[in-house]
């Protein structure tokens, strides 16, 4: 059968592979599933146990662009520090950057901050449906089926990066990626059961993280082989296809790292919207997205014996920056709109990874954690 015979077949529902994928795939999950600290895994599920929609929610908006082992630390720190929505919406949004910090996006944390807010203002339940959930601050298509699915065992199609993969492969769409969104969506909902879509969702994931992957995938272990086109093609790897990528600008600018006799760092908060809107900062040069900053020393915030302390590179969604830092040492106040950071303070404070790179190249170990 041609590939998109193969698709369009799947499509219109007349496909026995279809039928035989959910209960493949489920059994596969319920042998090999990830111990994942956000999961309720099938076993306890069976025995009654119920997800918990903060949870499954909190979750997926740390996964959005970032990797599940980048999140798990970040998932425990913040269960620790708010157990729950009604928690999460008490907490200062100061602090929920702060806690924050390091995972990127930054208008998720905002985002996260004022879903607390409006859950917890309506008796700290979730909606149940993706309808509802697509109506909270900063839950779109993916993160509302997801959590209608995981949270609630609704029948939703929930499709990431991972699902693409898989289904691009075992239905070989040829379309490239960019295009052939809506179809994959399409077929997902047509793979979808009725019985444990939560478990579903959550096994095409897993089979995408850890079978299924971009490079070598291991189709040998697969479920699905029996069922996917792309291993009768004999070339797997070639799905999803994706168009040539367009080479990132490159931005230029400059930092400066303050430094005073007992170590503390002189900082700024950005402004709220924009690229790493409301996080903290070492005074820079005024580049963009778009256009370049000043590189020397003439654009320091103020007067100081200024040294170079080495460059660093930073990878932005769409475009790359190098940074020019210059390290002094200073007496003065913190001039309006900046403040100073203790040295033990300064792990705490709500850094994007891109100034952690610039204060560890002017004062190696000053971002480390460090005890009063």
């Amino acid at each position: 059968m041609a590939p998109h015979d193969q698709t369009r077949k799947a499509a219109s529902g007349e496909s026995s592979e279809a039928a035989s994928v959910a209960p493949r795939l489920l059994a596969w999950y319920d042998a090999h599933h990830r111990d994942l600290p956000w999961r309720v895994p099938p076993g306890a599920l069976a025995g009654g146990a119920r997800p918990d929609p903060y949870r499954v929610w909190l979750s997926e908006v740390m996964l959005q662009q970032t990797t599940v082992e980048a999140v798990k630390a970040y998932f425990r720190a913040f269960l620790e520090k708010w157990p729950d929505v009604e928690a999460l919406a008490a907490a200062p949004v100061e602090d929920v950057m702060k806690a924050w910090a390091g995972l990127g996006y930054y208008s998720r944390a905002r985002n996260l901050k004022a879903c607390a807010d409006l859950v917890a203002g309506r008796g700290g339940r979730f909606p149940d449906t993706e309808a509802g959930l697509k109506e909270l601050p900063g839950i779109g298509a993916y993160t509302a089926a997801a959590v209608a699915a995981i949270a609630f065992d609704r029948p939703a199609a929930v499709v990431d990066g991972n699902v693409e993969r898989v289904v691009s492969r075992l239905f070989s769409i040829a379309t490239p990626l960019s295009e052939a969104k809506p179809a994959i969506r399409a077929l997902v909902e047509k793979l979808v059961p009725q019985v444990r879509p939560g478990d579903f969702a959550q096994a095409m994931m897993d089979l995408g993280a850890t079978i299924c992957t971009p490079r070598r995938p291991r189709c040998m272990l697969c479920p699905l082989r029996e069922d996917c086109s792309a291993i009768v093609s004999g070339d797997p790897e070639r799905f999803p296809v994706r168009l040539p990528k367009d080479d990132k600008p490159l931005r230029r600018g400059a930092a400066f790292v303050a430094e005073r006799n007992d170590g503390a760092i002189l900082l700024r908060k950005r402004a709220e919207r924009g690229l790493l809107g409301g996080m903290t900062e070492v005074p820079t040069t005024a580049w963009t997205a778009r256009v370049d900053g000043a590189t020397t020393e003439a654009a320091a915030p103020f007067a100081a014996d200024w040294r170079r302390a080495g460059q660093i590179a930073h990878v932005f969604t769409h475009f790359a920056l190098e940074l020019d830092v210059f390290h002094a040492h200073v007496k003065s106040d913190a001039p309006e709109g900046h403040f100073w950071s203790l040295a033990h303070e300064i792990s705490g404070e709500a850094l994007p990874t891109v100034m952690k790179k610039v204060i560890e190249a002017a004062i190696p170990g000053a971002t480390k954690k460090r005890s009063h």
